[in-house]
């Protein structure tokens, strides 16, 4: 008699090739809708399955882990953060977490770049005028910015992602410096060609572009708060695709709409989708929906890495990326 399956709830529909192989492979209950779904029905879900897979958009807290009853012992989290699981509360009720890490390096490496080119470079202004029907011609003085070769950059958090942006800003012949909370060996700072500063505020003195590559926890949030983002070059751009929380989004505005700063670009936000909406109406402030990890191919290699976390579980053994809380 075939052993029975795992059942494994999902609470965002995910890519179509994903979905198929957990069905497949275990008794999955998928999401026709891309919202989140309501507390209580997640509640519910929780409380009736083997396996959770849940998404950034899930907050997993305390109250909801202990009504997940005895039943919920893996959540696969389709993400690599998981700033929005509880993971201390879970271990101590015997449940695991794992995550989906490394696949959307390149990714949100290449969209830190994109984002670095997109405000110094002006090109919201730029899809603006044209799309206003404004545009009459080139003009020597029109929406002049800035050229990236020779500029310092400052990278905040050199994990994976900050460590892949070092190396594409080395392309474009940036000068790399970086604040973290361990330094890099010798060797890796060869490599990316980056000078490691202890202090964070020393550095951001000196930067022209600061990218944000940092986790959220508690020791992060709010780390550019008011008083360090007044260190910065009024000349400066800030560029955030990690954690909207690592930045007081407040003061940020004050610094921009005070013309303390040049611009940002931010593709995270403290608050989700609820944006400031000061920031919208500045022109020197590229915003994005979150989309720095939206490819096709991350997209299917989170699922590959689920997949594999959920089964290797079943088979009774430690899933591969399994989240520790001295990790975070």
């Amino acid at each position: 008699m075939p052993a029975q399956k795992l059942k494994v709830a999902v609470t965002r529909r995910l890519p179509e090739p994903v979905e198929t192989r957990l069905a497949e492979l275990f008794d999955v209950t998928l999401c026709d809708s891309d919202a989140p779904l309501p507390r209580e029905e997640l509640a519910q879900r929780m409380a009736s399955v083997d396996v959770l897979v849940p998404t950034l958009g899930d907050r997993i807290d305390a109250g909801l882990l202990s009504g997940a009853g005895e039943r919920l012992k893996l959540i696969a989290n389709y993400g690599a953060g998981v700033d929005h699981i509880d993971v201390e509360t879970a271990r101590t009720r015997g449940i695991a977490v794992s995550n989906t890490p490394g696949v959307l390096t390149d990714d949100t490496a290449d969209m830190t770049m994109a984002l670095i080119l997109g405000v110094s470079r002006r090109l919201k202004e730029g899809v603006a005028l044209m799309q206003s029907g404004d545009w009459e011609g080139w003009s020597p003085m029109a929406l002049m910015g800035n050229r990236l070769g020779g500029k310092r950059l400052g990278i905040l958090g050199m994990g994976r992602i900050g460590q892949a942006v070092a190396k594409r800003a080395q392309a474009f012949g940036m000068s790399v410096h970086y604040h973290n909370r361990r330094r890099l060996r010798p060797e890796t700072e060869e490599e990316i060609g980056a000078r490691w500063w202890d202090s964070l505020d020393q550095m951001l003195a000196r930067v022209d572009i600061l990218s944000v590559n940092a986790p959220h926890t508690p020791a992060t949030f709010h780390l550019l708060n008011a008083r360090r983002l007044k260190l910065m070059k009024p000349t400066a751009f800030v560029v955030n695709t990690s954690r909207g929380e690592v930045i007081d989004e407040n003061a940020l505005t004050r610094a921009l709409r005070n013309g303390e700063l040049a611009g940002a670009a931010l593709d995270v936000f403290e608050h989700g989708a609820s944006v400031n909406p000061r920031l919208r109406d500045l022109p020197n402030v590229l915003l994005l929906p979150h989309m720095g990890s939206a490819t096709i191919e991350g997209r299917l290699e989170m699922g590959e890495k689920v997949l594999i976390n959920i089964k290797t579980f079943a088979d009774g053994h430690r899933p591969p990326d399994l989240v520790v809380p001295s990790m975070l």
